[in-house]
């Protein structure tokens, strides 16, 4: 019977698959010993060696060194409580090599210098605590002090969550949107942004609930572009008539020449392409639908404006 039988290593490393050489390296080290010896001395193995050689490969080739398996085959440690210290091992390497893919990648793509990659790598590696910080003091440079109420809750909305275990694309748009946060005139044309938003929204709540001046374009020139008409062509007109009649009463001003022109700029400043790519890159870190593209609305409603207000 099987259970009674010897097998020499030569015996042994056919049933397994494994080189007599590595059969005799793990004996050596005790991991696999012999059961016996022949009279000419040659080592001699039970059926329960081909077992433990089983296991002893799997265990290898799952990454565990030879001190771990030996304790693990001769019962010194339980495989389970191995097999999850290894895994949450296995988790932070994977973490670390996705971070070094994602710079690598943005650095090949972007064609970056030695600094900008230098960045890249620091904003990949900081510690969820960091990157809080960092988003945080982006979004109170743009909405601190301002009363608006709904400011809470946009701030909430432009807040990047990245996963624990996040893929490649969503590092590597992590790091992006962080470069976009920390570039100063970006801040600085977002907070104006807030500023005229928050001035429109003191003046619309005095009157009663009110869309805000991007909405109401969106919605207005977008059924305008929709419809493939000309935004200085006289179908336009109206179009134009709605929504400069609407924030002139945001804001209690006649819709003249001049309030158009503010529009336009306003508007212009709503359009800034970094914006529309923050969200892009927030929706991609966060695992949300992508938003739509609202620039073609407002380069249309901004040249609508700009016609209409040449001197």
């Amino acid at each position: 019977m099987d259970g009674d039988t010897l097998y020499s290593i030569g015996e042994l490393a056919r049933r397994t698959g494994l080189t007599v050489k590595t059969i005799r390296f793990y004996s050596d080290r005790g991991i696999v010993a012999p059961t016996d010896r022949s009279p000419a001395g040659y080592r001699l193995y039970s059926i329960d060696a081909v077992a433990r050689l089983d296991l002893v490969r799997t265990l290898r080739e799952l990454g565990l060194d030879l001190p771990t398996i030996r304790k693990v085959v001769d019962r010194e440690l339980s495989l389970p409580e191995v097999a999850a210290a290894h895994a949450e091992a296995l988790a932070v390497q994977i973490r670390v090599l996705r971070l070094r893919r994602a710079v690598l990648t943005a650095v090949a793509e972007r064609g970056s210098t030695p600094e900008e990659t230098e960045l890249m790598h620091r904003l990949a590696q900081l510690s969820e605590d960091e990157r809080r910080r960092l988003i945080g003091d982006f979004l109170n440079a743009v909405f601190g002090g301002l009363a608006a109420p709904a400011f809470a809750g946009v701030m909430r909305s432009m807040t990047p969550e990245l996963p624990d275990n996040p893929e490649a694309e969503q590092v590597q748009a992590w790091v992006e949107l962080a470069e976009i946060s920390l570039d100063p005139d970006f801040r600085a044309r977002m907070r104006r942004m807030a500023e005229d938003q928050a001035a429109e929204q003191t003046r619309s709540d005095m009157m009663g609930p009110r869309r805000d001046i991007a909405a109401a374009v969106r919605d207005q020139a977008g059924s305008a572009l929709t419809a493939g008409i000309d935004p200085a062509s006289p179908q336009a007109d109206p179009i134009v008539a709605a929504f400069t009649a609407h924030y002139a009463h945001l804001l209690g001003r006649p819709d003249d020449v001049e309030l158009r022109r503010r529009l336009a700029t306003r508007l212009e400043s709503v359009n800034d392409p970094r914006r529309e790519r923050y969200l892009q890159l927030l929706a991609v870190v966060n695992g949300w639908p992508a938003p739509e593209s609202l620039g073609p609305v407002f380069d249309w409603s901004v040249r609508a404006l700009r016609v209409r207000t040449q001197q």
